[in-house]
């Protein structure tokens, strides 16, 4: 007999059907027993007879048996098995699990800290909110998908082992490549941008993404999956600003249609479509209101968490908006190969703040070689190991920017969650290499 999965069951009462799953909860009483079975799909009620006895919570099984409906009695507005119940025939046990180092089912519980969740991750993972929050990693890269296909972007892999790093600060893992050194890229940055000197145009990558950061704070990973485009022949920064805008429109747009309603029941979050153009203020603007508010400021050219935490909850008040985007950043600032403006004091860039938290940095790059050259040796690199990187720039290339967005950060803030390691798969920092 074919598996049945448990959310097509409604539909088959008085059928005999084959279930597979975990037990998240076993009831005793006496010679019936009432477990409730769960797979990815849903959960249901199952009554036996005189069985079940070498079962323990989250072992998987095995379940033959008959659709039924449910005594009214045994219904209530909160029940999560459904209207009806599978009245079982027979059984295997296919797993056992032995005592649970943590809980999937915390309901009435205090949930156990984050740390040792995700030292067992694996069990963590069971958990219907945590099955939810990768239906919205899945949903979100589908969406992102049709928007490329429908604009008619080309999908590229980078290479992610480098001779060069690819951004000028030193958070880049070094790693032995045969007899020389080599680096774990921290964006596919250079690789893209060869892509408009190879008259790709629009080109998009998902991909893993390593920063040698020795943050531990709840926005910070050492390895994560970043989503990067890039386009050519466009006139400003502010053409990518409205590309991104059209990008997260049409994600958001398509998470609420799909995911709408487990999203409000899990995490009580009713998705809003956010309406466009998004707002914009200079990093100048936003310093002035952080100081009316109190807020010192750290640096001049950037936005402390505090800062974008406050900016976060001002663009809310003021534009009743959940994004920002901040323009205007000094040069000095900003990564060597932004554009600069007409006077050279700005970088030709923005970041976009969602809910208090950075998620995007965009730019229009300096596509014209000799300029790029120069701002590369004023900022003291060595142009040696650049140089396959400034050659992507002699023989042509059209003007051109991108963005590179970290949607596990999208994701954490989009869903209300405290720490970016809810949103990981598998969570890397610092201090954590295992599981």
């Amino acid at each position: 007999m074919e598996r049945t999965l448990i959310n097509k069951i409604p539909n088959l009462i008085k059928e005999t059907v084959l279930l597979k799953g975990w037990v998240e909860s076993k009831r005793d009483m006496g010679k019936i027993t009432f477990i409730d079975l769960r797979d990815r799909s849903g959960k249901i009620q199952c009554v036996g007879y005189q069985m079940f006895s070498d079962v323990t919570i989250e072992s998987v099984i095995e379940i033959r048996g008959e659709i039924k409906a449910r005594p009214e009695k045994m219904i209530n507005a909160e029940s999560e098995t459904g209207m009806v119940e599978v009245e079982v025939k027979e059984y295997k046990l296919l797993s056992r699990a032995e005592a649970l180092p943590i809980q999937v089912n915390e309901i009435g519980m205090n949930e156990t800290e984050v740390d040792k969740r995700m030292d067992y991750r694996w069990i963590d993972l069971r958990k219907d909110k945590n099955l939810l929050i990768f239906k919205v990693w899945r949903l979100f890269e589908k969406a992102a998908r049709e928007y490329f296909d429908k604009n008619d972007y080309l999908q590229i892999h980078s290479p992610k082992i480098i001779g060069s790093p690819s951004e000028s600060g030193s958070e880049v893992f070094e790693v032995k490549y045969f007899d020389r050194k080599a680096y774990l890229a921290q964006s596919p940055q250079f690789y893209k941008q060869m892509a408009m000197a190879s008259g790709f145009e629009k080109v998009f990558e998902f991909g893993p993404v390593f920063r040698a950061e020795k943050s531990m704070t709840v926005r910070h990973s050492t390895e994560f999956t970043g989503m990067d485009l890039e386009i050519s022949y466009i006139d400003s920064f502010r053409d990518v600003m409205k590309v991104e805008e059209d990008i997260l429109v049409h994600i958001i747009t398509r998470l609420k249609e799909e995911l709408g309603e487990e999203i409000e029941k899990h995490f009580g979050i009713d998705l809003v479509i956010p309406t466009q153009p998004f707002p914009s203020m200079t990093i100048a603007e936003m310093k002035e209101v952080l100081a009316k508010l109190g807020i010192s400021s750290e640096k001049e050219g950037d936005l402390s968490s505090e800062e974008e935490k406050a900016i976060g909850e001002y663009a809310k008040k003021e534009f009743n908006h959940d994004f920002i985007f901040a323009t205007d950043y000094p040069e000095a600032d900003r990564a060597f190969y932004h554009m600069r403006s007409g006077d050279g004091k700005f970088s030709q860039s923005a970041d976009l703040i969602m809910n208090g938290l950075e998620i995007t940095t965009l730019a229009q790059r300096e596509h014209r070689y000799e300029i790029l050259k120069n701002q590369a040796l004023e900022r003291g690199m060595d142009i040696d190991k650049i140089q396959f990187y400034l050659d992507f720039f002699k023989y042509g290339c059209p003007p051109h920017g991108g963005f590179g967005f970290g949607p596990s950060r999208f994701i954490m803030k989009l869903l209300g969650l405290p720490s970016i390691r809810e949103a990981s798969y598998v969570f890397r920092n610092p201090k954590r290499l295992n599981p």
